[in-house]
């Protein structure tokens, strides 16, 4: 780069600090300038004395930010009830803004940022790490090629056992703030949000695009003290009538993360699996050829870096927010297919001490039940099991705004 460009982040008590940490350890690879950061309540944030120490403004909101200063780049990392208005605000304001998944609560609140990012002239992404990957560029690449025909189903199950410290968040697991924002917190919506997102991505009709959800049924649960769900089984057939299943839970006993997708294609079949860091990641067509890919990882550094070259070359984003849509369309059409979350019988709800002195809430035999579901690409419902109730059908041709005021 031929010049050093400055980006203000805004929302450091979480995963914002992974930006930070970039910028501070990577030297002037990106020549990124931190012109402040934006926290409401900075004094809890463990990373403030290094923010100090290396005087960067901090700032409460980013209405006191751009009052005195300006960014070419706002990297938006607040919780979601947020996204929308501060989006449209740093856009108003002249800077360029990556936005992290998802891209906000509600379709209408998305929309409302695309028309932003019009008026703007500016450029707007929205964070999906695999979107912004070589890997999962390179895969997308190879299936609009026709390498392996045209997609029959996909599915893919993510079991993510998350403790009681990850629900004391003061918005987590919510339906709505306190001044009724929507939020919609939810192992769909937030920490299982990619894998749900990337069955769109890849089968989008052209890079830049997503393939669009047109009817899903959902089943939604929870074993943790939340509002919403921290489990989910859902079947989405898209617009070309394409059949997914996704399936989630962070009411799972074991630590880590087991992560399998399967993408069933007329002429080959990918495969992807992570059971606690162990990554295989390949293809296999039936003309008996065996495609492999790489870990399709990418640390929120590099995919920043990567947002500021595209927006410099005048290229396209990998992820705009046209691709992120169909996410948060799907996720809205959940809500309204089950209305009124499940709890689990308390009789399975079980509590286990993590390795880390924090405490799971997890339902006894779910990681075999959703799995097989998953092989067997049915929901639980399907199967008769005891605890299991069906979601309504939603179509989701021409839905605009979440609650549907038809529904």
């Amino acid at each position: 780069m031929e010049r050093s460009v400055s980006v203000v982040v805004v929302g450091i008590g979480g995963f914002g600090y992974s930006y930070l940490k970039g910028i501070f350890h990577n030297g002037d690879r990106c020549k990124i300038n931190i012109a402040g950061v934006v926290e409401p309540y900075p004094e809890n944030c463990a990373c403030i004395a290094e923010i100090k120490n290396r005087n960067i403004p901090v700032f409460r909101s980013l209405q006191e930010f751009y009052s005195s200063s300006f960014a070419d780049f706002a990297v938006i990392v607040s919780p979601i009830q947020f996204h929308s208005d501060q989006v449209c605000y740093a856009l108003e304001m002249g800077s360029h803004v990556l936005c992290e998944k998802p891209i906000s609560a509600t379709v209408q609140d998305a929309r409302k940022m695309m028309k932003a990012r019009d008026k703007s002239g500016k450029i707007l992404a929205i964070g999906y790490q695999w979107s912004f990957s070589d890997e999962i560029q390179q895969l997308k690449k190879d299936i609009l090629s026709g390498l392996y025909g045209r997609p029959k189903r996909l599915k893919t199950i993510v079991l993510w056992s998350r403790g009681v410290k990850y629900y004391s968040r003061s918005w987590a697991g919510k339906l709505r703030d306190a001044s009724g924002r929507w939020i919609l917190d939810s192992i769909a919506n937030n920490a299982a949000a990619h894998y749900l997102h990337n069955m769109f991505f890849v089968t989008g009709k052209s890079k830049y695009i997503s393939a669009v959800p047109k009817t899903v049924q959902a089943e939604l649960y929870r074993a943790n003290d939340i509002e919403n769900f921290d489990t989910v089984a859902a079947r989405i057939f898209t617009d070309d009538n394409t059949e997914m299943m996704f399936f989630a839970s962070h009411a799972h006993a074991a630590e880590g993360k087991i992560l399998k997708f399967c993408y069933e294609f007329t002429e080959g079949t990918i495969y992807y699996s992570d059971e606690r860091g162990n990554i295989s990641f390949e293809a296999r067509l039936k003309n008996g050829s065996v495609i492999r890919y790489n870990n399709p990882s990418l640390d929120s550094y590099s995919k920043f870096c990567r947002f500021i070259e595209q927006v410099g070359n005048n290229e396209p984003v990998s992820c705009g927010p046209e691709a992120a849509y169909s996410h948060i369309l799907c996720v809205n059409g959940m809500q309204e297919s089950m209305p009124g979350i499940v709890t689990f019988p308390d009789n399975l709800i079980k509590r286990e001490k993590l390795s880390d002195g924090d405490e799971v809430i997890f339902v006894e035999g779910l990681e075999n039940t959703l799995t097989e579901c998953y092989e067997l690409w049915k929901l639980p419902s399907e199967k008769g099991i005891a605890w299991a109730k069906a979601g309504k059908e939603i179509n989701l041709t021409g839905y605009s705004f979440f609650p549907a005021q038809t529904l």
